[in-house]
């Protein structure tokens, strides 16, 4: 590879590390709410995260919320695992997508199975 074409890379490689750089940047201001929920164990058998709409008929959860951005931690016996990070406008958006597609469940569930919740498949997820 020639000088010009090795700065050309790195220039193409920097711009595009700058973009996780300026999430995390916007991520971490003051003006970013941010929404933190934590899955516990099932998802690793199901293969689904649940997102909270509703309790005892009222909207909850991702209905209400007004973060922009959506933190999915996903827990094991008691331990973090992994996770999710994503704006809540997209958690919405692919809900949407994935309801309209028949490929989300909305069952009843959580303490005394008093909430509404979305099924999503972890795989659809993104």
């Amino acid at each position: 590879m020639y000088e010009n074409e090795v700065q050309q890379k790195f220039d193409h490689d920097l711009q595009f590390g700058r973009l996780g750089e300026d999430f995390v940047k916007n991520f971490q201001s003051e003006n970013n709410k941010v929404e933190v929920k934590t899955e516990r164990d099932i998802w690793k058998t199901t293969g689904n995260i649940a997102i909270e709409i509703r309790c005892r008929g009222k909207l909850s959860g991702l209905s209400v919320t007004d973060a922009q951005t959506w933190i999915h931690l996903l827990s094991y016996k008691g331990k973090i695992e992994g996770g999710y990070i994503m704006s809540t406008d997209y958690l919405k958006k692919r809900i949407k997508e994935l309801k309209d597609s028949g490929d989300v469940k909305i069952v009843m569930g959580g303490d005394d199975g008093v909430s509404q919740m979305v099924l999503i498949p972890r795989k659809k997820l993104f």
